[in-house]
């Protein structure tokens, strides 16, 4: 009883103690006055920011919108907007000077939309922010009669009528792609089939691809629609049978077409399989002709009787003679590759074809007409700090404005090749001395704050002074690194320079204005590995030791290509 007393007091002491700090030198705590209410609150949305695109195959998409609202006294309350309808809000917050938020918003619908943030604090001062995005299809059909697009990138859907493909066997996607990110690879006993629409079927049609033949199987159906007959005979009397037969060494491609009592035939051209490469396919049907074509040249006519019967003729087989077309043994496809797939309701001419071939080596196009969309593909590009736009340009609306610590970044994924060729209109400011331009390059995980690893990639820069300012290239080939000393930009002179940088299996090369001004050796070309990202008007994050960081010029019309351009091709890109 006696220890319990003890214990009790010797409590009732140290509870005394720590409440009067002044024993242990520690102050009492004192109530600070926060002052007057400096202003209204200040809103940042950080997603979805202005102009940004949503383009998924759903009809009703779901995005996550987040920002954050600071104060200097405290927030009061949070309002937050789609289209003027009220979604969601808050009056509650954790830390009440810094508030941020995620909103769910599962309503998106295809069109135009508008967010707005409001916020009040506990002054009654009130801020409101809005910004504009929008819903798009994931593909809008980009040439006269169009009605069929399957690119391939990560699954079998057709994307103008947004058509899941029905799969047989265990059909692949590769990496190995003419554009994008992934082509469609045959594999034995397999194949995919795609609806037709009878609207879109009448007395024209051509279609459309790139091709890497594969001779595993010395015959395979490629494209086939056909009907159920009763016979081997019958079957080839409605739509059409593209297909290839040959050797290890060749490979042809020829063409088969139902008049409804009858066909037509045409024995196409030989594809070389020593060359390896990719090679662009397309044929054309009207009632007096078929013509098939390899990179843009006719190889062969054949004669029609009469307009091609679609009788019967329901769906599409890709990779394979399918139910329709296999009595022959022209079955699967095995190891060819597929790419690009475009079918037309209309008969393609020669001009129209090679501008779908020229078209298809540009794997980026940012026009930056009040946006930074893509125009080739749903990419999602991330704007890091406030970049904007110049208020003029070479082409269109507008053009990007660089600002400091401000850049665009974006996945590599569809855009790295084995020749790469980038081109841009470019009004440089000297203001800072050195920026990036466009940097591929991996991480530096060495020197995590003063990236420099140049060994893959490239990064095109430039250096200089007030008076003037050199773009310069650095390419590294996946051992080493090579230099191009590049050329030099006057900028008293303040005018719009047309900038194209290429990379080929040995060197690279700038121009200006459509001219050579140098030339760097690349040993064995460029070598990507580790360059998930791409960054567009800075060196960061990836190429920053030595200052070359924002880049606040004026850059117009930006386009990467999955080939070498020759100086008459840059010349013409120049005029478009």
């Amino acid at each position: 009883m006696k220890n319990y007393i003890k214990s009790s007091f010797g409590l009732l002491l140290l509870v005394i103690g720590l409440a009067s700090c002044e024993y242990d030198g520690i102050d009492p705590l004192t109530q600070v006055d926060p002052g007057p209410d400096a202003g209204a609150p200040e809103i940042n949305i950080q997603y979805p920011n202005e102009g940004s695109s949503i383009q998924v195959p759903e009809p009703v998409a779901s995005i996550n919108i987040r920002f954050e609202v600071v104060d200097d006294i405290e927030v009061d309350n949070i309002e937050v907007l789609v289209n003027g309808n009220q979604i969601a809000t808050f009056d509650d917050f954790l830390d009440y000077r810094i508030v941020k938020e995620e909103v769910a918003f599962d309503q998106v619908t295809n069109g135009e939309h508008t967010l707005t943030i409001n916020a009040t604090d506990i002054a009654g001062n009130t801020t409101s922010k809005t910004v504009n995005f929008s819903k798009e299809p994931p593909y809008t059909p980009r040439y006269a009669g169009e009605f069929f697009y399957m690119p391939y990138n990560g699954d079998f859907m057709e994307l103008v009528n947004i058509y899941m493909a029905d799969e047989t066997g265990s059909p692949a996607i590769t990496g190995d792609s003419y554009l994008g990110s992934g082509a469609y690879l045959g594999v034995a006993d397999s194949y995919i089939d795609v609806e037709l629409n009878e609207e879109d079927l009448g007395d024209e049609f051509s279609g459309a691809f790139w091709y890497k033949v594969s001779a595993e199987a010395d015959r395979a159906g490629i494209l086939v629609a056909g009907a159920e007959g009763s016979g081997a005979s019958e079957n080839r009397q409605q739509g059409f049978r593209l297909f290839r037969e040959g050797s290890a060494e060749e490979q042809r491609l020829k063409l088969n077409v139902g008049t409804g009592t009858g066909e037509s035939w045409n024995d196409g051209g030989v594809i070389d399989l020593t060359e390896g490469e990719w090679v662009h396919i397309a044929f054309s049907i009207t009632p007096s002709e078929t013509i098939l074509y390899f990179n843009g040249m006719p190889v062969n006519t054949g004669e029609m009787t009469g307009a091609i019967d679609w009788t019967g003729v329901e769906q599409l087989t890709v990779g394979a003679g399918g139910e329709t077309f296999s009595y022959w043994d022209h079955k699967s496809d095995v190891n060819s590759v597929l790419d690009e797939l475009r079918l037309f309701n209309r008969a393609l001419t020669q001009t129209e074809i090679q501008d779908l071939i020229n078209a298809s080596s540009v794997t980026l196009d940012m026009p930056f007409d009040g946006d930074f969309k893509d125009l080739v593909a749903n990419r999602e590009v991330t704007q890091v700090g406030s970049p904007g736009f110049a208020g003029e340009s070479v082409s269109g609306t507008n053009a990007y404005a660089g600002a400091e610590d401000s850049y665009l970044l974006m996945p590599s994924d569809g855009l790295l090749s084995e020749e790469f060729s980038t081109t841009f209109w470019y009004k440089v400011n000297a203001d800072p001395d050195r920026a990036g331009i466009i940097t591929i390059s991996p991480e530096d995980e060495d020197n995590p704050d003063a990236q420099n690893n140049r060994t893959s990639g490239f990064r095109l820069f430039r250096e200089g002074n007030a008076d003037e300012q050199r773009i310069k290239a650095n390419v590294g080939n996946g051992s080493a690194d090579s230099w191009n000393d590049g050329g030099v930009i006057d900028v008293a002179v303040g005018e719009w320079v047309h900038v194209a940088f290429i990379i080929t299996d040995s060197e690279s090369r700038i121009y200006l204005d459509g001219e050579l001004v140098n030339t760097g050796a690349v040993s064995g070309g460029v070598d990507w590995t580790g360059t998930d990202i791409v960054s567009i008007m800075s060196g960061a994050p990836r190429f920053t030791e030595w200052g070359h960081l924002s880049d606040q010029s004026f850059m117009d019309e930006l386009r990467f290509y999955n080939k070498a351009l020759t100086q008459e091709e840059i010349q013409a890109a120049m005029g478009q």
